[in-house]
């Protein structure tokens, strides 16, 4: 320790306050109470204290001479003199808080970190700006003032920490024996409710299959009226074929007519979309009747009220397409 003492005074004689400071540093962090003496730890702590002042470290300054002249007892006048100049320096440029916590044992973070130590009264210096401190410790519920901070500013915040608020409710009480079979089991309306059909899996499938019966008849129904127009328009053109002196039976022949490929193309739209029709509406047929089946082995159905659960399917037909859409909450 005196080795880094004496290297930080030649440092500091000469202004060389990069290495002043390190070798200060050095020899606090060596000073223990078990090795080094109060006036010595205190020196040591203005000296640090001092350097980092040069260097523009005012907060972590303006601790270290805080602390230095918390035993200003024990140093010569002129070093109190001395370090106090250097503190009022140092203070001006940040900003001081003075704060109580109740019970003396919480743990105080300033902008989540911890300060470092336990006390009932601290006296903390803290950079300009937006600052959170917070108090916490077991049992009590957490404490927190946030503040904009302003340098050379002072600052006094009380937080005593309330007590956790402890449950009254009967059945939670571990001295009444007969209230614990109460807590333990189910109340009597829960555990006898029946589920409900709509809820579980085989709801899901139900709805799925509703959802379905009604999509597969009504594109069933949209098919084969798109079946049936399209029959229309071939009738119209046979008849406008057959009013030019064109017969049906020119088409088999050749060469065929111009009008034959647009006749042939009406032909087999039509015939697409009445089997699209006719499969859709059996596939509804089918659906509708192993979904109607399916609430007839389940009686839960006439105990239980469904759930607020829906799916609506709604087609859409457009000159040259249908389609189906979607919509409803799971």
């Amino acid at each position: 320790m005196k080795d880094h003492v004496r290297r930080g005074r030649r440092a500091r004689n000469t202004g060389q306050w990069t290495e002043a400071y390190a070798a200060f540093k050095a020899a606090f962090e060596a000073a223990d109470p078990a090795s080094s003496t109060e006036r010595e730890r205190a020196e040591l702590a203005g000296e640090l204290g001092l350097c980092e002042l040069a260097l523009r470290k005012y907060r972590d300054a303006a601790e270290h001479l805080a602390f230095s002249l918390e035993q200003r007892t024990a140093l010569p006048l002129a070093l109190q003199l001395r370090f106090e100049k250097g503190e009022r320096e140092a203070t001006s440029h940040v900003a001081t808080l003075v704060l109580s916590v109740d019970p003396p044992d919480a743990e105080v973070l300033v902008d989540g970190k911890w300060v470092g130590r336990v006390a009932r009264t601290y006296k903390l210096f803290l950079e300009p700006g937006q600052r959170m401190v917070r108090a916490r410790a077991p049992g009590r519920q957490d404490g927190f003032h946030e503040f904009g901070a302003v340098a050379a500013t002072a600052y006094n915040v009380r937080m005593p920490l309330a007590r956790m608020a402890v449950s009254q409710a009967p059945e939670s009480a571990p001295g009444s024996p007969k209230e614990t079979p109460k807590t333990r089991s189910s109340s009597p309306a829960a555990r006898g409710r029946p589920s409900s059909p709509w809820t579980s899996w085989p709801g899901a499938l139900r709805i799925t299959g509703i959802g379905l019966t009604l999509a597969t008849g009504s594109l069933g129904a949209v098919f084969m009226v798109r079946a049936r127009t399209a029959d229309g328009d071939l009738d119209e053109r046979n008849a406008k074929l057959d009013a030019v002196g064109v017969s049906q039976g020119a088409c088999r022949g050749t060469p065929k007519p111009s009008a034959c490929g647009e006749l042939t193309s009406l032909q087999r739209e039509r015939d697409l979309f009445a089997g699209l029709g006719t499969a859709m509406v059996v596939t509804s047929g089918v659906v509708g009747a192993a979904t109607l089946a399916s609430f007839f082995t389940d009686f839960s159905l006439l105990q239980a009220e469904p759930t607020k659960a829906r799916v609506a399917l709604v087609p859409t037909v457009a000159p040259t397409q249908a389609g189906l859409v979607a919509y409803g909450a799971w």
